[in-house]
């Protein structure tokens, strides 16, 4: 019988779980026994922790996403989005990127799908706010702070040029923190190429609601990071909202304001919208409700993991693993073999984790990491950091990539060239067009 193991989301878990499947399972997916159908809206997977490094030039951003059809050939690739999950009758609607909505029957589902950004209804966040989840936003937000450099470089304007080199980041976890660190690091290095921009023109904020960065690094790292922060001239404000943005007028709740052409939101995440098309039962912070085996709680046939979950972890009591890249990782490897303990009537083990730690790169050769309880900065921190995401990177093919980039940046100063033109390829040839008509 044709068992049908549907994964929603070609994310970490996704990914590694249908990597997994796909070697376990081999003589089961060649004899028609099984088959697997990942739906995800990319074709990619997108390493995330690499986001910094590609804003800041570090990497080329093809080398840090894995296509999904090379690395999966013995998976079903659907391009498109869950609109609804209909577990009661084992369906989902699925609609592709072009043409009609279908419905996708399966066996076993597996919820997969990662998480959003986390906004709030402040004013003026969609007139300057970008994210910094994707590669499009990595990319679009490298091209947008070159071609600020290159207006302010270029006009008389004192308050035009101000705005242009002003750039807020609000939220100072990881994703905060790393992008504003590889950024600046960027833009301090690429004005030696502009003759009216110096380093201390450029004006750096990185906005936190709470008292502290980098908490998951520990109390002592995150006092170190904040004071390198700072020393760099970044303004760091703790205990702090952003309260409006409109048309680029920044308003902190500390009495601030300022104007600014750029806004970068990574104040955290939330799961995916398809947990709210589902009938499959939700804990009280929106994520889909999971067991320690990584089974959606009290129902048959489905499993959850990774941002999307509530999974609980058994290594502490009362609380629930962490929406990030390790934990994803790791659940995929307990969740494939359980998956297969289920199609075969098995007992199904508990997700457990030994904490490993936390990495956090702040620009070329600076770090900071605590990792088994041995806590590093500076350079070594920085080392590790990439040698950790290296080994976490799918596949040789990608591993390689990744290191020849870093090689050559070792003997190559960085591109300093914004590309914003991709961003917007018909605008030439519309003005083209336009001027024949006139």
């Amino acid at each position: 019988m044709n068992k049908h193991i549907l994964i929603v989301g070609g994310g970490y878990v996704g990914l590694y779980t249908a990597l997994r499947l796909q070697r376990k399972l081999g003589h089961e997916l060649r004899n028609g026994e099984a088959s697997i159908t990942i739906i995800d809206p990319q074709s990619y997977m997108t390493y995330q922790p690499f986001l910094p490094e590609a804003a800041a030039g570090n990497l080329s951003p093809r080398h840090m996403v894995a296509p999904l059809r090379r690395v999966l050939p013995k998976v079903r690739i659907l391009n498109g989005t869950v609109t609804e999950v209909d577990h009661a009758a084992r369906v989902v609607t699925f609609q592709p990127a072009e043409g009609e909505a279908r419905k996708v029957s399966y066996d076993v589902i597996v919820m997969a799908a990662g998480s959003i950004s986390r906004t709030l209804p402040i004013p003026g966040l969609t007139d300057i706010g970008i994210g910094f989840k994707t590669v499009g936003e990595a990319i679009a937000l490298r091209n947008r702070v070159l071609h600020l450099l290159d207006v302010a470089e270029s006009t008389d304007d004192p308050e035009v040029r101000r705005r242009a080199l002003t750039f807020v980041v609000v939220g100072a976890g990881f994703a905060g923190v790393e992008a504003l660190a590889e950024l600046e690091d960027m833009a301090k290095d690429s004005t030696r190429y502009y003759r009216n921009i110096t380093p201390a023109d450029l004006r750096w904020v990185l906005v936190e609601a709470t008292n502290r960065v980098l908490p998951e690094v520990g109390p002592e790292m995150g006092r170190w990071t904040l004071e390198q922060l700072r020393e760099r001239g970044i303004e760091v404000k703790l205990d702090t909202r952003l309260e409006s943005c409109v048309d680029g007028h920044v308003v902190l709740s500390d009495g601030s304001e300022f104007e600014a052409d750029t806004l970068v939101w990574t104040a955290g995440v939330k799961p995916s919208v398809v947990v709210n098309a589902s009938d499959l039962p939700l804990d009280e912070r929106g994520r889909i409700k999971t067991t320690a085996a990584l089974t959606v709680a009290g129902t048959r046939d489905a499993f959850a993991a990774g941002d999307v979950a509530g999974v609980p972890d058994v290594t502490n009591p009362g609380q629930y693993c962490a929406p990030n890249a390790q934990h994803a990782v790791r659940q995929a490897k307990v969740l494939a073999d359980n998956i297969i303990r289920y199609l075969r009537g098995e007992q199904l083990v508990d997700y457990r984790h030994k904490y490993v730690g936390s990495v956090a790169g702040l620009g070329l050769h600076q770090g900071v990491a605590n990792v088994y309880g041995v806590k590093l900065r500076g350079f070594p921190a920085w080392f590790m950091h990439r040698t950790y995401h290296l080994s976490r990177v799918p596949t040789l093919n990608r591993k390689v990539r990744v290191v020849v980039d870093w090689t050559l940046a070792l003997f190559f100063k960085r591109e300093t060239i914004s590309l914003g033109e991709v961003e917007h390829p018909r605008d030439g040839f519309r003005a083209a067009v336009a001027t024949m008509r006139h």
